[in-house]
């Protein structure tokens, strides 16, 4: 028998890493049919949050780190379980609880409310979910999240709206 290969029904963890984010497809019209799924987009950056070893990176959408800028919602998000990867938007709202980009540009003045808004979960304690259909994967984003997502900086999941592409005043 040899030694120092995997134990007998323990599963392989993989790290977490950077993860190249999926891309939305902006379009000019929604589509038609059902079982569509459709986001409105918050003007912000996108940001990467990725915990491994005690330590949370923060990634633009391109892999740069965010850590710097974005301290305090790597600070919040300190709670995630090891080996987690989640994808969302970084935003500045504004006195009117509106994003406003101008404001996420300059956010180093005093009093800038910025948000972190989650959308998905791309690996969990070191499990990969990107083939789980998105439904699936908010599911497990929603667990995640559930223990410290309205805390400092964080604002929770963001939902898609479900629809046939007919928008309703």
């Amino acid at each position: 028998m040899k030694s120092g290969g995997p134990v007998a029904g323990k599963v392989a963890k993989t790290l977490a890493r950077f993860i190249e984010p999926m891309e939305c497809l902006p379009v000019p019209k929604l589509p038609a049919g059902q079982g569509w799924l459709y986001e409105i987009k918050l003007d912000g950056w996108r940001l990467e949050s990725v915990k491994t070893g005690g330590k949370v990176m923060l990634y633009s959408r391109r892999g740069k780190s965010f850590n710097s800028q974005f301290s305090d919602i790597a600070n919040a998000l300190i709670y995630l379980p090891d080996e987690t990867v989640i994808d969302g938007e970084v935003v500045a709202i504004d006195e009117n609880g509106r994003p406003n980009f101008n404001l996420l540009q300059n956010f180093r003045s005093a009093g800038t409310n910025i948000r972190y808004f989650a959308f998905d979960i791309l690996m969990h304690k070191g499990k990969e979910l990107i083939r789980l259909p998105l439904s699936q994967r908010r599911q497990v984003l929603a667990l995640s999240c559930r223990a410290g997502c309205v805390r400092g900086n964080l604002r929770g999941i963001r939902q898609p709206a479900l629809g046939n592409g007919e928008v309703r005043p």
